[in-house]
């Protein structure tokens, strides 16, 4: 019996098909007046779509139109790109990555961890500790979260924090101030974990509050939307959604769900307002909710955007129940709220210190301002810091308010930009009328009848389109 062999199995096996089909992609400047075409074809699986997207839009570029189609075990791909100027995408090195990263994606996992560079959209927890919170929020909740990171000698390099519909999910990346390095001390770390949990819950211990610590190569934006999803922020408790039915209807998006029984697809449409990184969040949530994106369409006409998906789930199957659909509806809806920032923006360039962000957002929750959006950067020996406040009831900052602001902080490091309201200017009637006027998708444009056109359009082999 010890001199059996046991069956060899090639570990290379499950990357077969892929080395065999390697990926094509092509950068194309000349097909499109206005814009860079960025192609890709390869063998399909589950989440390459994201994995396209996530790569332009880390690189700040503008998706203006998008051609998708993965049946038959092949994946095709166009986008209509442009930089941040809305220019024709002319840097080498841009192109480069590009190539060079979807290339590499087909040999990574379609989970969190991506094979994009730490200084791309991601941040690597090889060089610190990457804190997860979750919970409800509040005015204040951020100063707290700081004050216990800087009590516990913890240098904050990063965070990102977004808020929304009462809950509140934050990334935040740690250093030792003594060392510079990871924390690594478990007791350290299940204090920290203790004393965060218990400024998330707050006075009610029955709170629902997440604190976790991440690992490996974690694509930041990415996990917000998965934690704030698993967190159910799009589930609006009954008695929020009829005191604010009116402002509600005002700022959704369009949103509708049907089912192609001839093709056997659910049918998810998509308008509102545009705005960057649109394409990645909705992307995002169809694939973390485990639906399979087999042909889609996106353009942005002006200030709107318009994006549809013929979806199935991983099985096979459609979304036949009435209470799944509208799951999917809130959840969309949600993602596309979730980066949107209401209030005023305070950007904040300083020389970089341990207790920065702390003292900082003690200043604000002092002067009764409550954070609904945040960006923490460390470049160098610089913190460069994005805030979105508004006073505590949601309302917009007074003027005077701001000026007591900026002398206690510091005018020279703390500037005021514009309140910003993206995305939420417009409402679901105005933005059906908008639609209807100008011959849009009030019904979908988007079928398995012009699939071909449209898709061979966007190879340029297709002279006209309308």
């Amino acid at each position: 019996m010890s001199g059996r062999g046991c069956p060899y199995f090639d570990p290379d096996y499950d990357t077969l098909i892929s080395r065999l089909n390697a990926p094509s992609v092509v950068i194309d400047n000349s097909s499109c007046d206005d814009a860079t075409l960025v192609k890709v074809d390869s063998a399909n699986k589950h989440g390459i779509l994201l994995e396209v997207v996530q790569v332009l839009t880390d690189l700040d570029l503008t998706i203006s139109k998008a051609y998708i189609s993965s049946d038959g075990g092949w994946f095709m791909d166009v986008f209509h790109v442009t930089d941040k100027l809305g220019h024709k995408l002319r840097d080498q090195g841009i192109i480069d990555y590009i190539q060079q990263s979807l290339g590499d994606a087909q040999a990574t996992t379609s989970q969190v961890k991506t094979s994009l560079a730490p200084t791309v959209g991601t941040q690597s927890s090889g060089g610190h500790t990457a804190i997860e919170l979750s919970g409800r929020d509040r005015p204040g909740l951020l100063s707290e979260i700081s004050g216990v990171l800087t009590g516990m000698t913890c240098n904050v390099v990063a965070a990102e924090v977004w808020t929304h519909n009462k809950r509140v999910a934050c990334v935040v990346y740690v250093t030792d101030e003594a060392t510079g390095c990871p924390i690594k001390d478990p007791e350290k770390l299940a204090r920290m974990k203790e004393q965060l949990s218990q400024v998330l819950r707050g006075d009610d211990e029955n709170r629902l509050a997440t604190t976790d610590f991440s690992s490996g190569l974690t694509h930041t934006e990415r996990r917000l939307h998965q934690m704030m999803l698993a967190d159910r922020d799009y589930d609006v408790p009954s008695s929020t959604s009829s005191i604010n039915a009116v402002l509600d209807a005002r700022i959704r998006p369009v949103i509708s769900l049907r089912n192609c029984l001839e093709k056997g697809y659910s049918v998810v449409s998509v308008q509102c307002k545009d705005r960057p990184k649109l394409l990645f969040d909705t992307v995002c949530t169809l694939t973390d909710m485990e639906y399979v994106v087999f042909h889609a369409s996106a353009r942005a006409d002006g200030p709107y955007a318009y994006q549809e998906y013929y979806i199935r789930h991983m099985d096979g199957c459609t979304l036949d129940l009435d209470a799944e659909q509208e799951r999917v509806v809130k959840c969309l809806e949600a993602a596309i709220e979730r980066r949107v920032s209401e209030g005023l923006r305070l950007e904040l360039c300083t020389r970089d210190r341990v207790g920065l962000l702390s003292d900082v957002t003690r200043v604000f929750r002092e002067k009764g301002l409550s954070v609904t959006r945040a960006d923490v950067s460390t470049r160098g020996d610089r913190a460069v810091n994005v805030f979105y406040v508004t006073d505590t009831s949601g309302k917009a900052v007074s003027m005077k308010v701001v000026e007591a602001l900026r002398l206690e902080i510091g005018q020279a490091i703390l500037e005021v930009k514009e309140e910003v309201k993206e995305g939420r200017g417009e409402g679901a009637a105005e933005v059906a009328a908008e639609v209807a006027a100008a011959g849009g998708m009030s019904r979908s444009r988007f079928s398995f009848g012009n699939l071909s056109e449209r898709f061979f359009h966007g190879l340029g082999l297709v002279k006209s389109y309308s």
